[in-house]
């Protein structure tokens, strides 16, 4: 049913609540897994225009993923990694399209209207503009 997900990761504990489901779902179907990370703080999104090199940030999100796919990895899971710079709606839905994959993974953090006015909604972006099956869990709140 899915030949390969794509979990959109945020490097942060939300991550936790998406990674377990996701596994398990891919190995009840054999499926392959894109991690994907959007790294879009000044440095990322001006990267190639200004020719910069890697951050802190965007280095640490590179050992990130590395270190996700290697734990995955070693539960038999087929995993992949992109580390992608700038608006992440876009390069979700970009990347989903590029390595075809049936279905996007996301955590959501709840936020009511006004959050969502004020932080604006990744998820609702993503689910607006892609024909691609969304899961979408809510993170579990930290103590």
């Amino acid at each position: 049913m899915y030949k390969k997900i794509l979990i959109a990761l945020e490097n942060s504990p939300a991550d936790e609540t998406i990674l377990p489901h996701v596994a398990e779902l891919a190995g009840h179907f054999g499926s392959a897994i894109l991690l994907l990370h959007v790294a879009d703080g000044f440095a990322a999104r001006c990267f190639d225009q200004l020719k910069l090199a890697e951050s802190e940030e965007i280095k640490n999100d590179r050992a990130y993923l590395e270190t996700t796919a290697a734990a995955l990895r070693a539960q038999g899971l087929p995993v992949s990694t992109q580390l992608a710079m700038g608006d992440p709606p876009t390069e979700i839905l970009k990347l989903a399209d590029a390595e075809q994959c049936d279905l996007i993974a996301m955590t959501s953090h709840g936020h009511r209207f006004f959050g969502d006015l004020f932080h604006g909604s990744t998820i609702t972006q993503v689910r607006h503009r892609t024909q691609i099956p969304l899961l979408v869990l809510r993170a579990k709140k930290i103590r």
